[in-house]
């Protein structure tokens, strides 16, 4: 199985004198989110520590290998951690030192097993859910409601939803991709009173000589003042204004996950599931009980924006399953 690899489109050379550095500009060139940037960053840097700190310049093929291998034997990391660390590797390589380091990477592979997924029944999603409160409960709602990921739903924007096609847009999904869901009736109405109150705040914003809001920089060139308008703004904003720790502006970002993890936590604990929940074991519950109600298995694969069905088909080694019709051979055995 091939290494997935970073796309990037054309060269750019830094101006920055320090390797990070470099890094750090190249990646912003590319326009690649800030969590990818932190994640590279940190991978090279534990590859050069990794080789006694020596400059990439002077290791190749040999040192990559090693230290992927490293990975898959002593620190017995998943493949997507492994592919990760090498798409970072040769991101630096290809795009940063413009020393591209060939096809063959000849690693160990990691072969950590999948674990199949944790899955709340119906009661125990209910449970979970009225433990919460707030907006904490309405985005718990569209993990479930519409088998959502976690950031999916921090980074929502005003115009994904579209209420009257029962709709929601996911825009820039995992692998960048766009993808449509439901947008189920029950969170209508508390979603509409929730923008209410984000309009209000972002109003203020707009008063206060804020309001614009994170967006692309292409989008930003080609839609000038759009960054201040109503349907970019974030469904769920931070409470605090922060400043851009790339272009030093100070906005309004949406709200941090940590604390939407810590709420499920929470929640799980007042509804005394003895489970291991995150919210992902949401959208989990969501497309095992899509699968139990009948729904056809390329159909959830869309709405759950996987790549290939084989992903999606996990989700059958845990749905519930009638077996009131079949007959166990044990059954003939004592018949006998």
């Amino acid at each position: 199985m091939p290494y997935k690899r970073a796309k990037v489109n054309s060269k750019y050379e830094p101006k920055s004198t320090k390797l990070i550095d470099q890094v750090r500009e190249v990646l912003r060139y590319h326009h690649y989110a800030i969590r990818t940037e932190k994640a590279y960053v940190n991978w090279i840097l534990k590859f050069i520590k990794f080789n006694g700190t020596r400059h990439p310049k002077e290791m190749g093929k040999k040192e990559i290998e090693q230290f992927l291998s490293h990975l898959a034997i002593n620190r017995k990391v998943a493949v997507s951690t492994q592919n990760q660390a090498f798409n970072a590797i040769l991101f630096l390589y290809k795009d940063v030192l413009l020393k591209p380091i060939g096809d063959k990477i000849e690693s160990v592979r990691s072969k950590k097993p999948k674990k199949l997924p944790t899955v709340l029944g119906k009661k125990e999603v209910s449970r979970l859910i009225n433990a919460m409160e707030g907006t904490h409960q309405l985005m718990a709602k569209l993990l479930y409601g519409s088998g959502l990921r976690l950031m999916e739903v921090i980074r929502l924007r005003v115009h994904a939803l579209d209420f009257a096609n029962k709709q929601l847009i996911v825009i820039d999904g995992k692998g960048n991709k766009d993808r449509s869901t439901l947008l189920p009736d029950p969170v209508h109405e508390p979603l509409k009173a929730h923008l209410k109150r984000v309009r209000i705040l972002h109003e203020k914003d707009l008063r206060d000589g804020h309001g614009s809001v994170y967006l692309p920089e292409a989008l930003d060139r080609k839609y000038k003042g759009a960054s201040k308008t109503w349907v970019w703004q974030y469904v769920f904003p931070s409470k605090k204004l922060s400043k851009d720790p790339r272009s030093d502006v100070t906005r309004r970002h949406h709200v941090n996950e940590s604390s939407m993890q810590r709420a499920v936590y929470a929640a799980r604990n007042i509804a005394e599931i003895n489970k291991r929940v995150s919210c992902h074991t949401l959208r989990h519950s969501f497309a095992t009980h899509m699968l139990e109600s009948g729904v056809n298995i390329r159909v959830l694969q869309e709405l759950l924006g996987h790549k290939d069905v084989t992903t999606t088909e996990i989700y059958t080694h845990v749905m519930n399953k009638d077996f009131s019709g079949l007959r166990s051979p044990l059954l003939e055995l004592e018949n006998e």
